[in-house]
């Protein structure tokens, strides 16, 4: 780039900060001839024909832009504003996305450019709403035929197609097992020991009751608690904070002898469950409990050959779990089990803590064979590890 091309620009710039179109052109086709591959020419030539109130020559010059350069995120935003004020919508909207998708974040976008980035936003969300408002008046008449079981995972796949939700996909921390349905909340048929689970939240809840009433209660613990300088990402709240904490009847393959001595019954009930039954991982079964007003960010867990069991045990008012795209409230008697290498997130919007009894279970996909292989390399990964540490 020559000091004579800059100089060129700046004179360009000057001339259009000053509307003085003509003269803003002519040196524009100065500095073209200087540098013809420069996409920034050919964008400033736009804003002079705009300014001229010639919109298909300004139209040109961004297509030429974006020609040289098709990542040019001015020329992408500009575009996408003229179309729209053609009334092109739909066309302004599809710019207007591929634009945001290489876009940074509202809050990075440099200032000259936020006003249209907000406008691209705007219009984004617009045409999403009038893309699905005309499909969800299409298919109307075929979809009053089905109930709700029969189209739910359609509707969430029309959700996710107008752009109103997004794919969830596994996303573990450790190990992800191949070929399992990446679905969020498993199906109750596949886990008829729920409702014998159900059954006993009496008893559950009277033992920690018991516990919570004695010295016992100390024992709840913070559950997120990062070591100093560990990176906390969005944990940091929570991080050593018993605003969510945690009474273990077991904890990564351990028996919690004393605390299942003090919930017995409940200990009785964790015995009827395909518990994850990995030493050194699984299974873990805890009191988890959530103070007033606090929010578990969303996150995912370490593997997908687990599932994870809630089971709400006090319930002081309203309090919500999302998995994927799908959100639930809280009810008392009713469990749920869901793959927690699916994004989820928890708050309890009540003004006391909240209760639930947290167990980890098998994958209800997973094979008889596959647990005891899985398990194994489990186990080898510890033993490899623990070699490491001692050389």
């Amino acid at each position: 780039m020559s000091a004579e091309f800059v100089q060129t620009m700046r004179s360009a710039s000057a001339a259009l900060h000053a509307k003085d179109s003509s003269r803003a052109l002519a040196l524009l086709s100065s500095a073209q001839k200087l540098d013809p591959t420069s996409a920034d020419v050919q964008y400033n030539r736009s804003i002079a024909f705009r300014q001229l109130d010639d919109r298909n020559s300004a139209l040109a010059a961004l297509d030429a832009a974006l020609a040289l350069e098709p990542y040019h995120l001015p020329a992408m935003l500009s575009k996408g504003a003229l179309l729209e004020d053609e009334g092109r919508k739909q066309e302004a909207a599809i710019v207007f996305q591929n634009a945001l998708m290489i876009a940074p974040s509202a809050a990075r976008i440099p200032p000259q450019l936020a006003n249209v980035h907000a406008r691209a936003l705007a219009a984004v969300n617009e045409e999403k709403l009038r893309f699905r408002s005309f499909l969800v008046e299409e298919i109307d008449d075929a979809r009053t035929k089905y109930g709700r079981s029969e189209t739910k995972r359609f509707d969430e796949c029309l959700e996710i197609f107008t752009g109103h939700a997004r794919a969830h996909f596994p996303k573990p921390s450790m190990l992800l097992f191949p070929g399992l349905p990446p679905v969020g909340f498993f199906d109750r048929s596949l886990s008829p020991w729920l409702e014998k689970l159900e059954e006993a939240t009496p008893v559950i809840q009277a033992e920690l009751a018991d516990i919570v009433a004695s010295s016992a209660a100390d024992e709840f613990t913070p559950y997120v608690a990062y070591p100093a300088g560990a990176p906390v990402n969005q944990w940091g709240e929570l991080n050593h904070s018993k605003r969510w904490s945690s009474y273990f009847l077991w904890n990564d393959g351990v028996k919690f002898e004393d605390a299942c001595r003090r919930a017995p019954k409940t200990a009785i009930a964790l015995d009827q469950l395909p518990l994850l039954d990995v030493p050194g991982f699984g299974p873990v079964a805890m009191f988890s409990s959530l103070a007033p007003h606090t929010h578990i960010p969303p996150h995912a867990g370490s593997t997908n050959i687990r599932s994870v069991v809630h089971l709400p045990l006090v319930l002081p008012g309203p309090a919500w779990f999302r998995v994927g795209n799908e959100r639930r409230e809280w009810r008392m008697g009713e469990a749920w089990m869901f793959d927690d290498t699916i994004e989820h997130e928890a708050m309890n919007d009540a003004d006391q803590t909240r209760t639930i009894l947290i167990i980890d279970v098998w994958n209800p996909y997973l094979s008889e064979p596959e647990r005891a292989l899985v398990s194994l390399i489990l186990q080898g990964m510890r033993t490899y590890r623990r070699g490491a540490a001692k050389s």
